[in-house]
């Protein structure tokens, strides 16, 4: 093995051709895919270990060496790292919950409550109020896609639909929690108060919240066949509820997940549903099966780390602010600007850390109200968070639901709708109302 070596620091420069392994890795996926008429045929672990090859190869101005440790750089990120400690927690939990009986009773708990007509739309407004309430996508996501895959599996509803429902209402709660990490990123880089964000957003985004509900009552309609709900283990149900209960609570996502799982581990033990050993197989199986996801976030990691250094994001900044002369087409640089940083990052909240300095720049010149534009850069911000297949919501539903990511987007319609709406928002002005005047003059950043 090389020794290790010292890298050098170098300004970066805008440079479009950093963006190649970008651009290697849809054609490799999504256009391979299409063309083969099977989101199955490739697999999306290789299509980033060709992208990954690339971007190491057109990295310039350093060795071999130098170039492998800046993307293990990127793969050992902090954020990378904790993606995937989270991702071998929910591993652990989901396979606990499931082997001691726990899905199978909030499904039938669910089919109990909701008619079979109401299960695609109910299960999207849970997704919402859930998100909402505990300001993580990935948290409800976690919490949710197990019972939808298992509803899924008993009324024959098309898993990839039920799926799709949840990813999208946890970004409906990833856009507008209070303390969503996007929301909080966005008011504090954009000096605005939360509420007044909160306002401008819920105009913006409600009216297709609500017409995602009403396509997804239509589309369930006809989807499935009639089932029964057996009996509900209430014992069972707890451990769900502890989490929900914890993540409200504002409790870390990996607390929540390590105190789930034991939670469930002891009650499965107690009812019989495995002894000890039983346990820690099924923690390991759950574990295990979140492999190809680790490995897919550690390889984008390093390749987009790698777009970075390069200069391919810097080439994107000088892009959208360069013919910029007016406040529509400034709000559409800050959504561009926005959406090309987290296509970049596949993470919403570097995306906006990134691009916040430089939106403010851009509001402050052109009299942008603050609320409007941290209220834009979240909501672009989560538009494509929630439609990239590499992006962590996509990679942990189809993790769990044992799909593929492509097969979950063709009913994502909320992301979608999210940003046509924004888009539509941006070129009518919409809304015209800034923050009251009596908060004008105050600021938080809490």
């Amino acid at each position: 093995m090389d020794p290790l070596t010292t890298l050098p620091v170098t300004p970066t420069k805008p440079n479009p051709w950093a963006l190649l392994p970008l651009w290697v890795f849809l054609l490799a996926y999504l256009v391979v895919s299409i063309l083969a008429g099977d989101f199955y045929k490739m697999p999306i672990s290789v299509a980033f270990v060709i992208a990954a090859i690339v971007a190491v190869a057109n990295s310039k101005g350093q060795n071999l060496t130098q170039k492998i440790e800046l993307f293990c750089k990127g793969a050992a990120d902090g954020n990378i790292m904790l993606m995937v400690l989270i991702f071998i927690l929910a591993g652990a939990f989901a396979q606990t919950t499931k082997a001691m009986g726990a899905v199978d009773s909030m499904v039938h708990l669910t089919l109990w409550l909701l008619p079979q007509k109401l299960l695609v739309p109910g299960l999207f407004l849970a997704a919402c109020f859930i998100s909402v309430s505990v300001g993580t996508s990935v948290g409800t996501i976690v919490a949710l896609i197990p019972v939808a895959a298992g509803i899924a599996v008993n009324t024959g509803i098309e898993p990839a639909l039920m799926a799709a429902a949840v990813v999208s209402g946890a970004m409906f709660g990833d856009n507008l929690s209070f303390i969503s990490d996007t929301t909080i990123v966005a008011t504090r880089t954009q000096g605005c108060r939360m509420k007044d964000k909160f306002r401008t957003n819920l105009r913006i985004v409600l009216p297709f919240a609500i017409l995602t509900a009403i396509l997804y009552f239509f589309i369930g309609q006809n989807n499935g066949t009639p089932y029964a709900p057996g009996q509900v283990n209430w014992l069972h149900v707890l451990p769900y509820l502890a989490v929900l209960g914890a993540a409200v609570a504002g409790v870390h996502v990996m607390l929540v997940l390590i105190g789930g799982t034991i939670f469930a581990g002891i009650i499965g033990i107690l009812t019989h549903g495995f002894n000890l050993w039983g346990w820690t197989g099924a923690m390991g199986t759950g574990i295990t099966g979140m492999g190809e996801l680790i490995v897919v976030t550690i390889l984008a990691g390093g390749m987009l780390e790698m777009i970075r250094v390069n200069g391919g994001f810097d080439w994107i900044i000088q892009k959208m602010t360069k013919h910029t002369h007016s406040v529509r087409a400034a709000e559409f640089s800050i959504a561009g600007l926005v959406s090309f940083a987290n296509l970049c990052t596949a993470n919403n909240t570097i995306a906006l850390i990134m691009s916040g300095p430089i939106a403010k720049e851009i509001a402050t010149r052109f009299k942008i109200p603050a609320n409007r534009t941290a209220s834009l850069m979240d909501i672009f911000s989560c538009f494509v968070q929630g439609a990239i297949p590499y992006g962590a919501q996509l990679l942990m539903a189809a993790g769990l639901a044992k799909l593929s990511p492509i097969a979950i987007m063709q009913y994502l319609y909320y992301p979608y709708l999210l940003g046509v709406g924004a888009i539509v928002a941006i070129w009518f002005g919409y809304p015209k109302k800034g923050p009251r005047k009596n908060e004008k003059k105050k600021e938080s950043h809490s």
